[in-house]
């Protein structure tokens, strides 16, 4: 059986990760990129499935693990009765293929140790040809092949459609292995020099995480977050993928197991704002980059998601053949929320488009003309009922948070418009945006809750309303922003943290259109921090920050979602929202508090 989610470390090489246990399992990686199909999917079922283990002989779970240092280099003790082993687990920045490099140290005695690597290419279900060549093992199957390479005395063999490797190491050796990726039709991968490889990398995270601006006393798990937030960039385009995993449930037993392994546009204005802040310019326009290419085109084609290199076509299948992390079924590989009506994206693009701006990336005349183009479609469909940030099955309804966003849309093109001078409505603009205000004001606010709720004539509270005093829709003294604010406090409250909105018993379930309930949203916990801090309750969003930061696993590692009654983390992992929302409060509680501005009110 794969480990509890939090018992899994990240490593990297920009274009592709894998998840690590504490068993010495590498029980995740899709090769060569984010997206792609499985090599390692023991994650979602157990061995049979792909995994790669490397530990002692009859070790059960690691002494202590941690990164080297602020890196994606992990390491990992052993302690045995016989001696102490290091294993140094990495993914050098590539130069023309995948690797991933295990080393194992002997730090004192003597250890025998063994590894067990069984592929399976395209998530689980073809099991390679393998083969020995010069001393090395290929693995061959349709597109796919994979080479392992070790020092002249690991002994390898064959066994149950597995490769066992089993060697002794002794105080001051050093033993690596390498499994590289290629394309089958491709002649043999270059050769790695392990030693080599790994002082690169250890220098390469340690220059770029000198940039970091960030200096509170959170410190520490901003630059694990960053690293994370890095970790998780496809860099030769610069898109950034929700999570390394799919189908990792909210639930365990239930059905919310989701494909993240793609680049949603919603996260880009707090993952802007993230970068930014932490001194990432680079970053930031490089993701700004690939969201123009992703979007451009005709704007009624909008997604809320695309691929690594701003794929459009993500289809949704579901993988019956794998059995799921403890159980949890339907397995999803692909995300049918790409054919979605998601209004609140459109905002979420002017607004990274706004801040970028601000930030000093310049605005060209031809990303401005996208932009007016996108601004004709919201004038012509943002009073349209949609499926909202959450991506409900349930059937489209007028959210919210997706009106606001739209006000956030047409309030930030005036500003760019005001500040560049360039061609555009600004009247037509701001009507539509004043227009919006008192739509959301009349239809979104209940009287009687005190309170905005999640769609016009609804009930029920949506963590993501707090978006109207982080957006600057409201003032944060204006009594319906405190009165919004509270009563997420209260209705979404799940053992100290926040849900997303009401599920299963508490909710609307012909909103949701899925059974069962899910675990608190992270993101959302830090959400309410930043709206708490806003509105001047600054101490009560501290110990709402450092309460969400406690539940990062050993190695500062975040999922999507937390179980407070069986005190585990769950969804996909790690989960670039959660890490995003973490920095930016992490800033907010260190700024000093500035008057709020009164926006706009019709």
């Amino acid at each position: 059986m794969p480990g509890r989610i939090e018992d899994y470390a990240l490593i990297g090489d920009l274009q592709t990760a894998a998840l690590v246990g504490k068993d010495g399992s590498v029980d995740w990686l899709c090769l060569p990129r984010f997206d792609s199909p499985t090599c390692f999917a023991a994650l979602l079922g157990g061995d049979d499935q792909g995994h790669w283990k490397l530990a002692p002989v009859g070790a059960v779970e690691c002494t202590s693990r941690s990164y080297a240092g602020d890196s994606l280099v992990l390491e990992t003790v052993w302690e045995t009765p016989t001696g102490t082993v290091k294993v140094i687990d990495f993914m050098p920045q590539r130069d023309r293929t995948p690797d991933l490099i295990r080393i194992v140290e002997g730090v004192s005695g003597t250890v025998a140790m063994r590894g067990e690597l069984r592929l399976r290419f395209d998530y689980g279900r073809v099991v390679p040809w393998m083969r020995r060549t010069d001393h090395h093992r290929v693995a061959v199957a349709g597109p796919d092949s994979v080479w392992l390479r070790g020092h002249p005395f690991v002994h390898s063999y064959g066994k149950d459609f597995a490769t066992i490797t089993e060697f002794t190491v002794n105080a001051g050796d050093r033993v690596p292995i390498v499994l590289s990726w290629l394309p089958s039709h491709r002649g043999t991968p270059p050769r790695q020099d392990p030693e080599k490889s790994l002082r690169e990398t250890l220098e390469g995270w340690q220059e770029w995480v000198r940039t970091c601006a960030y200096d509170g006393p959170y410190r520490a798990a901003v630059i694990r977050s960053l690293i994370t937030l890095k970790a998780l960039t496809y860099e030769p385009t610069g898109g950034i993928v929700a999570a390394a995993t799919a189908a990792l449930p909210e639930q365990i037993g239930g059905e919310r197991n989701w494909d993240y392994r793609f680049c949603w546009l919603r996260d880009s204005t707090m993952t802007l704002s993230a970068l930014l802040a932490g001194g990432y310019h680079e970053e930031a326009a490089a993701w700004r980059a690939w969201l123009l290419r992703a979007i451009a085109g005709d704007p009624a084609d909008l997604q809320t998601m695309y691929g690594v290199a701003g794929e459009r076509r993500l289809p949704e299948i579901i993988a019956d053949w794998l059995p799921g992390y403890e159980g949890s079924t339907p397995v999803r590989f692909g995300n049918a929320a790409v054919d979605q009506l998601q209004l609140d994206v459109y905002g979420e693009v002017i607004q990274t488009l706004y801040m970028a701006m601000q930030a000093g990336i310049p605005m060209e005349r031809h990303v401005w003309g996208l932009m007016r183009t996108l601004m004709t479609f919201l004038a012509d469909n943002w009073d349209k009922p949609d499926e909202g940030l959450w991506e409900v099955r349930g059937g489209r309804r007028h959210f919210v948070h997706s009106k606001v966003m739209c006000w956030v849309a047409f309030d930030r093109a005036v500003k760019m418009a005001e500040a560049t001078r360039m061609p555009a409505p600004v009247d037509r603009w701001r009507e539509l945006r004043d227009a919006i205000h008192i739509d959301v004001c009349a239809q979104g606010f209940d009287t009687e809750l005190g309170s905005f709720t999640q769609y016009y004539g609804g009930k029920t509270m949506d963590a993501a309303t707090l978006f109207i005093v982080k957006t600057g829709f409201l003032p944060p003294d204006d009594p319906r922003v405190i009165g919004t604010v509270e009563a997420v406090q209260e209705a979404l409250d799940h053992g100290g943290f926040v849900r997303r909105y009401s599920t299963g018993t508490t909710g609307d379930a012909e909103v949701d259109g899925l059974e069962g309930e899910e675990g608190a949203f992270l993101a959302c916990s830090f959400w309410l921090a930043d709206a708490l801090i806003a509105i001047g309750r600054r101490d009560e969003a501290r110990v709402l920050f450092e309460r969400v930061a406690r539940i990062s696993n050993d190695l500062g590692l975040i999922s999507e979602e937390w179980d407070p009654r069986a005190k585990r983390q769950l969804g996909n992992t790690p989960q670039a929202f959660t890490h995003v929302a973490l920095v930016n409060t992490a800033f907010l509680l260190d700024a000093v508090p500035e008057p709020h501005a009164t926006p706009e009110e019709s």
